[in-house]
């Protein structure tokens, strides 16, 4: 039996149609990941599967005692739980009993004699009963999560009403992990996740949690190298495509083209039968053509769908004005701030770096090590502490910032993309209609181009932005975090049209011009950058040549390097200092025996030790007598255990006749 399993699932929001007979088994170990345009209904499907949402109709079935966690995008947590507190409640009943223990010690702190005396037998009880319900053994489970998706100790105290949201994402993500129930699902995991927390992520998904994953996704590799399963929610339906998403694209690609032809030999078809008719409809054939217009009637009523296409919008950049030759350069740059626990954080320290004409630059690091900083020193937004930067000359600057606050709310997204064409374009004719064309090339049509920019959702308010900075022709785009928002069919058309390609895919309306990108986003630096700048988060940077993929297998090459090193190194010195406990011990052993009376032996009496002495060299004697017969040698097994034997007795005889000589010469 399935874990969890929704059966032809049918929903509508109005008269939209969001799911129409949908259907999913999750089983043991599943790995499944939902992906789809923006509002096609994959959230929706998700929340009927956590039972959150009760679809118009189908049914929803688990297996018995499993549970179930779920991933919202708006998680809902105790604003006066500190953050390791909010963590810990994974563990509900450990969680209630250390709350008790600490109320415990406060009372302690001023309690006396008998009362003292209570109080520390209920601690006693207390830490029994902690024990028995996994004790203090969560703790280091519960730093490792917070640690791996980007917490650090100091904010282990914060109370969650001061976290941001994405703290608090991330939160909420630490805490549904370490429940550790049967079935996950996620729904975007990953977006207030920087690099390192996805790859924490991506191994503890892979490699660790045991029960079934389903998450909803913009992340490509995460997908690629996590799901085994893909299902796509497209037009109200479910399909489900085995592998995980390298997979999906090749065999959804095929799919297509084979849905294309059957509909293109389906549409020759008709129209060879509506010319038919058209010419025989009045003459001797009208009854044949009457005929072969009812077979095609209802051959139309259940013609084939024309397949849907993959890419969402079409972008056609304009070439640019050539820039300098040097694009953007630092000297000595350096930055800092105050951080929440009251430190300087050093963002980055004697920074140089030189950016030329054509080049691809991703600027990536944790968050909160100055990304978006660096860039803002850059453009002369925000001063420096130390050093220069500067920008070369001729340049066109498109900038794509991560907030829109910038876009005027109560305008129509047509009107915005007008004034944006204008403002770009001094001079220019931009007419209601050259606007109009520009947001259906972005995918707004109809009623959406008429929305005001302050209801649109997130993904659909980047779209517009990205329309508007495109418009126009720019020879260095600064891109902050371009594809948060974007499904990952957008993020590929945008990709396609800023990758790194030959003249060929400039002359057809590629970029051509200078990128500096911030993104987490590991497929997109792959397709688009080819230079590196990594900020460490503690004022390092390192400059690499190659995209994404190249500097994290030199960075994994180089730290698992870095641990050999530090084993050899381990190795070493405990061969040292081994070496050192054996001399010592061999020193005190020669200082022992040079001693009078030193040692075990001196508690013998001479006459024991020489009764000894004689006793061994007597049986020394006896076994070089038998070694000595031919009919001993004979017996290999025997004659093995004669020359032990012998040997462990001329050991042990070496000491007794050291002690006899000693006391010999002291006579």
């Amino acid at each position: 039996m399935p874990l969890i399993a929704a059966l032809a699932v049918q929903h509508a929001f109005g008269n939209s149609i969001i799911l129409d007979g949908c259907s999913l088994s999750v089983e043991q170990g599943d790995r499944v990941g939902i992906v789809g345009r923006n509002g096609t209904g994959k959230t929706t499907l998700l929340r009927v599967l956590a039972g959150r949402m009760k679809p118009d109709s189908g049914d929803l079935s688990s297996a018995r005692g499993v549970r179930v966690g779920y991933l919202t995008q708006d998680p809902d947590l105790d604003p006066d739980e500190t953050l390791r507190g909010a963590a810990e409640g994974a563990f509900a009943e450990l969680h209630r009993l250390h709350q008790e223990l600490d109320a415990l010690f406060h009372q302690m702190e001023t309690a006396k004699g008998d009362e003292l005396d209570k109080l520390m037998k209920q601690q006693e009880r207390l830490e029994k009963r902690m024990e028995a319900a996994g004790g203090y053994a969560v703790d280091h489970k519960i730093d490792q999560v917070l640690h791996g998706l980007g917490f650090r100790d100091h904010q282990f105290g914060v109370k969650v009403r001061g976290l941001s949201g994405g703290q608090k994402g991330r939160l909420a993500l630490a805490r549904l992990l370490l429940e550790e129930p049967e079935v996950l699902l996620l729904d975007e995991p990953t977006n207030h996740l920087d690099l390192d927390g996805r790859l924490w992520l991506e191994a503890y998904l892979k490699d660790t949690f045991r029960g079934a994953v389903v998450m909803i996704s913009h992340d490509r590799y995460l997908l690629d190298h996590v799901v085994t399963r893909i299902a796509e929610v497209e037009d109200g339906r479910l399909i489900d495509y085995p592998g995980n998403y390298e997979a999906f694209r090749e065999i959804r690609a095929d799919r297509r083209l084979t849905q294309q032809r059957a509909f293109e030999r389906q549409q020759n078809h008709f129209r060879k039968e509506e010319e038919y008719i058209r010419r025989f409809k009045a003459g001797q054939r009208a009854k044949q053509a009457q005929g072969r217009l009812s077979r095609l009637t209802t051959a139309k009523s259940r013609a084939l769908e024309r397949p849907m296409e993959m890419g969402n919008f079409s972008m056609n950049l304009k070439p640019a004005e050539r820039s300098g030759d040097m694009v953007a350069q630092t000297r000595a740059l350096s930055k800092r701030y105050r951080s929440e626990d009251g430190t300087d954080k050093v963002l980055f320290h004697n920074l140089d770096l030189d950016i030329q004409r054509g080049e691809r630059w991703a600027i990536i690091g944790p968050n909160g090590a100055g990304k978006s900083t660096l860039v803002n020193c850059l453009l002369g937004n925000t001063p420096v502490d130390a050093g220069v930067a500067r920008l070369g000359s001729n340049l066109r600057i498109g900038y794509y910032r991560q907030s829109h606050e910038h876009v005027d709310p109560d305008i129509p997204v047509w009107r915005y993309l007008q004034k944006v064409i204008q403002k770009e374009n001094p001079g220019a004719q931009a007419s209601e209609q050259a606007a109009r064309n520009l947001a259906g090339a972005f995918l707004f049509s109809g009623d959406d181009q008429q929305r005001e920019m302050g209801v649109l959702s997130g993904g659909e308010r980047s779209r517009a932005v990205l329309a508007g900075l495109l418009a126009s022709a720019k020879n260095l785009l600064i891109l902050d975090e371009p594809t948060n928002h974007l499904d990952i069919p957008s993020a590929e058309r945008l990709e396609a049209a800023l990758s790194l390609g030959d003249e060929e895919s400039v002359r057809s309306g590629g970029f051509d011009g200078t990128l500096i990108l911030i993104s987490h986003d590991r497929a997109f630096i792959d397709a688009t950058c080819d230079h590196l700048l990594i900020l460490d988060g503690k004022g390092g940077a390192e400059v690499f040549v190659g995209n994404y993929t190249d500097w994290h297998e030199k960075a994994t090459q180089r730290q698992a390097q870095a641990v050999e090193r530090h084993q050899d190194q381990k190795r070493q010195r405990e061969q040292e200092e081994k070496k050192k406990r054996a001399a010592e011990e061999e020193r005190k052993r020669a200082e022992q025996a040079a001693r009078p009376g030193a040692g075990p032996l001196s508690k013998l009496k001479t006459e024991q030790l020489e009764k000894k002495i004689e006793t061994i060299e007597s049986r020394i004697r006896a076994i070089d007598a038998s070694l000595a017969d031919a009919e001993v040698w004979k017996n290999p097994a025997r004659c093995h255990a004669l020359g032990e034997e012998r040997s462990s007795l001329v050991a042990e005889l070496e000491p007794l006749e050291f002690e006899w000589t000693r006391r010999a010469e002291n006579a």
